[in-house]
């Protein structure tokens, strides 16, 4: 069994200014229903693919968005649960307020497009065992939470710390390290959580094969056409390879993202070459041998098989 998925998390553009300590700017608020879902779902059609939408509760306040996600699964891309609020830190808000933001946010998802999401991941791929433990008791049939790799647990705490030393206070939080230790492909989690077990389906971010290097939209966008096919043929041999993307990875400078070009380079990138990246690693993994599912198909593949 050869399966691929690709799933969006839609942080709109004032979470990454959350991520750098700074305030957002008011123009660019809703960039990502405004002007990434419509390139989503033209890049899904070109590369011959459904997405996984990982949407949050509270961006569906507005009438726009929610017609943009309608739209979405009336195509057949699934929506699955990004939390109410995408607070980063979810897990440390106690066993009461991380069911709130999860149970809300899978309604107000059911609200607007009329089926409740069965899959669920934690904002900034952080969780716990309290979290696995909210998403069994509500039932959730899958988790896309875990990322095992080095590179982007070093990266991303070295970043919080340079952020503080310049006076900025980032809203991300650096995971427990001993995430890395997880497994790299669908299981059934256990107790720690990065442990294999009898509890919810996780299917983590995918991470290469040896190296562990990540293979998600900052990675594949920032390579370019060429080495994103070099990145897609490492990860070839795993049974699923789950390319995570955000929202911010078919937007660029020109979409009114100038305030964060000095403190992401992948705003940089214009948007086409980005889309021509993710379709040649998409193509790579087709030549491959493998089938496009949505997470939901793939979660149930791999638990019948566990």
């Amino acid at each position: 069994m050869r399966l691929a998925a690709v799933s969006v998390d839609l942080d709109e553009i004032h979470h990454y200014f959350e991520i750098h300590g700074l305030r957002a700017p008011g123009e660019s608020g809703t960039l990502v229903y405004d002007a990434a879902v419509d390139r989503l779902r033209g890049l899904a059609d070109a590369g011959r693919f459904p997405l996984t939408l990982f949407a949050i509760g509270r961006d569906l306040d507005r009438h726009a968005s929610r017609e943009q996600l309608r739209a979405a699964a009336a195509e057949g891309h699934e929506i699955a649960n990004h939390s109410l609020d995408h607070r980063y830190d979810l897990v440390r808000l106690g066993r009461e307020a991380i069911a709130r933001q999860i149970d809300e946010g899978a309604s107000v998802i059911e609200a607007a497009c009329g089926a409740r999401p069965v899959g669920f991941r934690a904002p900034g791929y952080t969780i716990t065992d309290e979290v696995f433990d909210v998403l069994a008791e509500l039932g959730v049939a899958y988790d896309a939470s875990v990322f095992p790799c080095p590179a982007y647990w070093m990266a991303k705490a070295v970043a919080i710390g340079l952020i503080a030393l310049r006076g900025r206070e980032s809203r991300s939080i650096v995971d427990n390290p001993s995430v890395l230790r997880a497994p790299t492909q669908p299981y059934r989690a256990g107790r720690p959580y990065w442990k294999s077990g009898h509890g919810v389906l996780e299917i983590p971010v995918q991470v290469t094969r040896g190296l562990r290097l990540p293979f998600i939209g900052t990675s594949v966008t920032l390579a370019g056409p060429s080495r994103a096919r070099w990145l897609a043929r490492m990860c070839v041999g795993d049974p699923l390879v789950n390319l995570e993307l955000h929202g911010i990875d078919v937007l660029d400078v020109t979409d009114g993202l100038d305030a964060l070009r000095p403190h992401q380079p992948d705003v940089r990138v214009p948007h086409g070459r980005k889309t021509a990246s993710i379709l040649a690693a998409v193509e790579e993994l087709r030549r491959a041998g493998y089938t496009f599912v949505t997470m939901r198909e793939a979660a149930a593949a791999f638990g019948a098989a566990s």
